[in-house]
């Protein structure tokens, strides 16, 4: 009886010393579930811990939309022989005596080079004057240019052709093939086109981003969805700058995972399957298939779905929970949308700081027993 007695004593101390000691100082990756859980505004915490099932992963499947504004999109293909201020023209200009205006002698055709369209949209031609240019066509200035040296010249042969100038011009900068000045031509109106004239993108299209300045506003439109949606290859217009940059959003992984670091988007849409497939899934050795959570700061409008509820107002923190261990948890975390700044974080399992524990007390009584060695 009393060998029972100290035999169960000796058990209870055991594991007191277990539990204490794996309630205290142990190193781990982060909080366990308990802790967690304690964390909820139920409890003693100021968040929301919600189990994700199908209602909760269709209310939070919201994506970014990008795309242009009707501004953009109702803006019209420029003509390509358009002249605009800050346009270089060439002009030609023949005339029917031996002895003209302009024709040096012997000849009777006289070449005007780069003739340049200044900022009121002026050329000045010999004996023709100061000329309105922008807003007219080649053929449209070579009537007016012909009817002002009619008076003057018999029967004159005007030729006008635009070159590629300063007027007509967008900048393309970023993750191109070819960043530079390019003059908006016949081939090059849209802005699809315009970026296939500047040598494509440099980054992978998955994750690249077209962003287009215009007049003091913005648009900017996923590369894939600009080929995919021809109504949002817009027109382009003088002076847009177009900017093609890698997608910014990222996602930090913590905890029982392979790694733990803050990991960039690599596709537009990204689930928590995918994300934890990105850092190397889950740690064999470590992780609670049944303990993966995931903090957002939720807006109101979305948390309210969720939650049911129509009293919040602001950003609401929120605990997803995933168990990867329920008959569908696999398709939940499948179906469950990761965004911008989310942080994934997978607890670690229960015997783990079990096995931690252990390996202190084995430890300390491997000290001892050496120490007492030495004492002998």
């Amino acid at each position: 009886m009393t060998f029972r007695t100290s035999r169960r004593a000796l058990l209870a101390g055991i594991s007191a010393v277990v539990f204490g000691t794996a309630s205290c100082g142990l190193p781990r990756s982060g909080p366990n579930k308990r802790e967690i859980y304690k964390g909820s505004i139920m409890r003693e915490g100021d968040a929301f811990v919600v189990t994700v099932n199908d209602h909760v992963a269709r209310a939070t499947a919201v994506q970014p939309a990008l795309g242009f504004s009707s501004a953009f999109r109702s803006a019209g293909v420029i003509g390509s022989d358009t002249i605009n201020p800050g346009d270089t023209l060439g002009l030609t200009i023949w005339e029917n005596v031996d002895d003209g205006l302009l024709a040096q002698q012997g000849a009777n055709a006289t070449q005007l080079n780069e003739v340049q369209v200044d900022g009121s949209g002026y050329i000045f031609v010999p004996y023709a004057g100061r000329i309105k240019a922008s807003g007219n066509t080649p053929d449209s200035l070579r009537k007016i240019i012909t009817e002002k040296l009619d008076a003057q010249t018999p029967d004159p042969q005007v030729s006008v052709t635009r070159l590629a100038g300063d007027g007509a011009t967008v900048s393309i900068m970023g993750s191109i093939g070819g960043q530079g000045v390019y003059a908006i031509e016949r081939p090059t109106r849209t802005l699809s086109s315009m970026i296939a004239r500047a040598g494509g993108v440099s980054i992978k299209p998955e994750i690249a981003k077209v962003i287009v300045k215009r007049s003091g506003q913005s648009g900017e439109i996923w590369l894939k969805d600009l080929y995919d949606n021809p109504q949002m290859d817009i027109a382009l217009r003088p002076g847009d700058v177009i900017l093609v940059e890698e997608d910014r959003r990222a996602f930090t992984s913590l905890g029982a995972t392979g790694a733990q670091a803050r990991v960039k988007f690599e596709t537009q849409t990204l689930s928590a399957l995918e994300a934890i497939a990105t850092v190397g899934g889950l740690s064999s050795h470590l992780a609670d298939p049944k303990g993966v959570f995931v903090f957002r700061n939720e807006p109101a409008e979305i948390a309210s779905v969720v939650l049911g509820r129509n009293d919040l107002v602001g950003d609401q923190r929120m605990v997803y929970v995933l168990d990867l261990t329920e008959p569908n948890g696999m398709f939940m975390a499948r179906d469950f949308v990761i965004r911008d700044g989310d942080t994934i974080y997978v607890t670690e399992a229960p015997y783990v700081q079990w096995q931690k524990s252990i390996s202190v007390l084995t430890g300390s009584a491997a000290t001892a027993n050496q120490i007492s060695n030495i004492g002998g």
